[in-house]
């Protein structure tokens, strides 16, 4: 597979774009465990013009973590065409376009999954972000706003006919959020009905190894994009490779293994962001590192007393006695669906 002139090779897996998980240090621990394309968290057109701090800050990338997108989101033409420009000269790879997400304060202002409900501006829009960008530009969307208006087979030309490179669809609507099963046959649908000859990526319920290699078997797309499936958890990129080519799930990493992704993750978020910081910021990140294991609230509980770095890799690299070295089942999970590979559903 390939995007513009980039060489991706045969089923890549890319991590997703994701407000507060895909920064440069999540990102370039997933490359080391086999992320083919990277994408950094969404950023802000306005922010951008207007150099809000955070949205700048977004821009970071680093050449070990190539190919990288960079993608942006807005529902003002102007904006999103100027924040391109500032986008073209930090070099990413691609720049790709927002018009998926389903949160509120994004949709209302025609942002993200909001655009969907005006096509011709999307088209608008993205023409926009091509004809000011010097790289190859993608697009990730949705199924539609609702069930009422599902037209991603016309929105899968229309974007291809604009010039776009590559399109990502994450297989709900707007209106499903992040509920329910994600709609895998509208991706065959795309693939095979739509008529386009640029790759698609699927995206949505790709959590686990054999899901992702269903994804794959099931609709035909030529890549899968991860995002949830990843979150506290880099390996899924290896295990889902190994899995392709052997057909066996690889046990997990052990626990040295993972304290030690967890410490280097917590270090790169410290260098990143400072050390203040980067030891709050990465308090989100244990549950999920360590979810399902025995004695693992302890050890969150203790970490986040901590206050600085060192006070956190004391505790995470000591915790010998209590060592939950076996996963056990997660409360509150119902069965999988009955499509192979499929996830089970976590109930919050």
């Amino acid at each position: 597979m390939k995007i513009g002139n980039i060489e991706l090779g045969y089923r890549p897996i890319f991590l997703a774009p994701m407000e507060d998980v895909s920064d440069p240090p999540f990102r370039i621990l997933c490359k080391r465990y086999g992320a083919d394309m990277l994408y950094t968290e969404f950023i802000s057109s306005g922010g951008l013009i207007y150099g809000e701090e955070g949205s700048i800050k977004k821009l970071d990338i680093s050449d070990e973590e190539r190919p990288v997108a960079i993608q942006i989101f807005g529902g003002d033409v102007d904006q999103v065409r100027e924040a391109t420009r500032i986008v073209d000269r930090v070099n990413p790879d691609i720049i790709d376009i927002n018009f998926g997400c389903p949160v509120k304060k994004v949709v209302c202002k025609d942002g993200g999954a909001g655009i969907l409900r005006d096509l011709p501006k999307m088209r608008n829009i993205t023409e926009a972000v091509i004809e000011s960008a010097n790289r190859p530009v993608t697009v990730k969307t949705r199924l539609g706003w609702d069930d009422n208006s599902i037209r991603v087979l016309e929105v899968a030309k229309m974007l291809e006919d604009t010039g776009i490179a590559a399109l990502a669809v994450h297989a709900r609507t707007r209106s499903q959020m992040y509920r329910g099963d994600a709609r895998w046959d509208w991706l065959k649908r795309i693939k095979e009905d739509s008529g386009i000859q640029i790759p698609l990526i699927g995206n949505g319920d790709a959590m686990t190894p054999e899901s992702i290699s269903s994804m794959f078997d099931e609709t035909g797309v030529d890549a899968v994009m991860v995002g949830r499936g990843a979150i506290g958890n880099p390996w899924i990129f290896r295990a889902a490779k190994y899995y392709q080519e052997t057909g066996i799930v690889p046990d997990p990493p052990s626990w040295e293994e993972r304290t030690a992704v967890v410490a280097e993750h917590l270090t790169l978020k410290c260098d990143w962001l400072g050390e203040r910081k980067g030891v709050l910021e990465m308090r989100r990140m244990y549950g999920q590192y360590f979810k399902g294991f025995r004695n693992a609230s302890r050890l969150r509980m203790r970490i986040m007393e901590e206050t600085t770095r060192e006070g956190v890799l004391e505790v995470l690299l000591n915790f010998r006695e209590d060592e939950p070295d076996i996963a056990v089942p997660l409360p509150g999970v119902r069965s999988a669906s009955s499509r192979p590979g499929r996830p089970p559903a976590i109930l919050d």
